[in-house]
This record gives structure tokens, C-alpha cells and sequence, in this order.
């Protein structure tokens, strides 16, 4: 289901009230409409990876791989660059930016860089597919949408983890991650625009799905249309709060629609 505001209905003191059966059905039959016209405009679709294909560190914690790249720096005797909340921070992402800040371009990041994409190799064999994405995948792809990845995470990580799951030929070549260049990361539109690039695709061709206000961002600013993917309340309240307005708890009604089920 579409979580989207559909405004509010007062009734008066003599209003008769309907049934609880078509107070239902009316706004989910409005949603439901409301992605359909989204997926049927999209005709290249760039998914974000770590959250709408899968949960990458489902077995391997993110936690653990942060904890590893601290203890990396402390042995090369530079644990003093982080602050101590980015010391003991559970976002390996926020201790290598945090070092990118103060050593920006350097060998340092490209080597801390390394690091983590190592750590996130290693996670691809436990993570968990996303409930319906590797089907949705397949579908969109099969009726003639052309997909691209456009994520933080290694492009060979994404590589990795789409391979083990036959997925590849539904992405490849257009698998766009994380480089040397931090200034690049998302919500920096970098990496939306090399994927719209090699589709050879107008932005408002196009439908980014993410999990993160910095997707959503990315995707405003590329000038994308964007589905938000929430699958805690948590979640939704993040993207709602950073400006999306079509966001779903579950792929399962997008591949309804794909299939003509909704």
C-alpha cells in the first residue's frame, strides 16, 4: 500500500456514515491508483541497493564492520581523528566520512575505502534479499523497463550480491557505487546521473526507489522521479520528514501492479 496523504472527509451531525468496509476500500483503491500512475510513467528504473534489493549486513553487523575500521586507524595511530561519538558510531559510512572531511583525497580515505568494501564483500553471502525485490526485479526487467543500481555501497558489493542471486543481466552493465571521490556519495545526484547517462535516460523517464532522506535528495536533485521503500515506521517517518510524498511498506504492491494484480 502507497502511504500517501489523501486529505481528510468531515461529515456533519446528519451525515450518514458509510461502512467501514468502503472507508477502506475508497482510500486504498486512491493509492492504489496513485502507484500505478507512478510505475506506469517510469521506463528506466535506478534502485538504491542496501535496504530495496537487500539487507546487507543482515549477518555480518555494520556495527562489527565500524568497530573494524576504527580499530584500523588506532593501529596506524590515528584513532585521534575521530571525535569520540564517531569513535563508537554503528555506520562504518560515518567513520570514513569522517575522515574523508579531514583528509579529503587522500590514501588514507582510499585505503580505509578499500577497507570497508572488503567488509562489505564479505557480508554479500549472509545478506538477506529484500521481501518480493528479486521478483520485482525480474518482472520490471521482463516487461521491458531497463534497471540500474545507484548506491553508496561498492558497485562491487552490489555486483557480488546480484550475481548470487542471478540477477545480473537485469542490472549489468548500468551498476553505479562508490568510488575514491567521497564528495560523490548520495545526496550528492552523482551516481543517479552516470546510471540516467548510461540508460541513456531523460530524468522524468525515470523512478528511483530508495530507503534513505539521502536517495530521496539525490533523486530531487537529478530531477527523478522517487518511491520511497520503509519498512519500519521509523523509516517512513524519515523520508516523509525529508520531503517524499509516495512511499510503500512493502515491494509487494509494486509487483501487483506490474503484473496487473492491483
Amino acid at each position: 500500500m502507497v502511504r500517501r496523504p489523501l486529505g481528510n472527509h468531515h461529515h456533519g451531525p446528519d451525515t450518514l456514515l458509510v461502512t467501514s468496509d468502503t472507508a477502506q476500500t475508497e482510500p486504498v483503491a486512491a493509492e492504489t491508483e496513485n502507484l500505478r500512475e507512478v510505475i506506469e510513467r517510469a521506463r528506466f528504473v535506478l534502485f538504491d541497493f542496501d535496504g530495496p534489493i537487500c539487507r546487507l549486513f543482515a549477518g555480518h553487523s555494520a556495527e562489527d564492520v565500524a568497530k573494524d575500521l576504527v580499530e584500523w586507524l588506532e593501529r596506524q595511530g590515528l584513532r585521534g581523528l575521530l571525535t569520540e561519538e564517531e569513535q563508537v558510531h554503528p555506520d562504518p559510512m560515518v567513520v570514513l566520512y569522517a575522515v574523508h572531511r579531514r583528509h579529503p583525497h587522500s590514501d588514507l580515505v582510499s585505503e580505509l575505502e578499500e577497507r570497508l568494501t572488503q567488509q562489505e564483500l564479505k557480508a554479500v553471502p549472509s545478506a538477506w534479499p529484500t521481501a518480493y525485490a528479486d521478483p520485482l526485479i525480474r518482472t520490471w526487467s521482463a516487461v521491458g523497463a531497463r534497471l540500474a543500481i545507484a548506491t553508496n555501497n561498492s558497485a562491487r558489493t552490489a555486483t557480488g550480491y546480484l550475481a548470487s542471486r542471478d540477477l545480473t543481466n537485469c542490472f549489468a552493465p548500468n551498476i553505479y557505487g562508490r568510488g575514491q571521490d567521497l564528495h560523490h556519495l548520495k545526496p550528492d545526484p552523482h551516481c543517479l546521473n552516470r546510471a540516467l547517462n548510461g540508460l541513456g535516460a531523460a530524468p522524468a523517464a525515470a523512478l528511483m526507489i530508495g530507503d534513505a532522506p539521502s536517495d530521496y535528495e539525490a533523486a530531487r536533485r537529478a530531477g527523478v522521479p522517487f518511491l520511497g521503500y520503509a519498512h519500519t515506521a521509523y523509516k517512513e517517518k524519515l523520508l516523509r520528514e525529508a520531503g517524499a510524498e509516495d512511499v510503500v511498506g512493502s515491494l509487494e504492491p509494486v509487483l501487483r501492479v506490474l503484473r496487473g494484480q492491483a
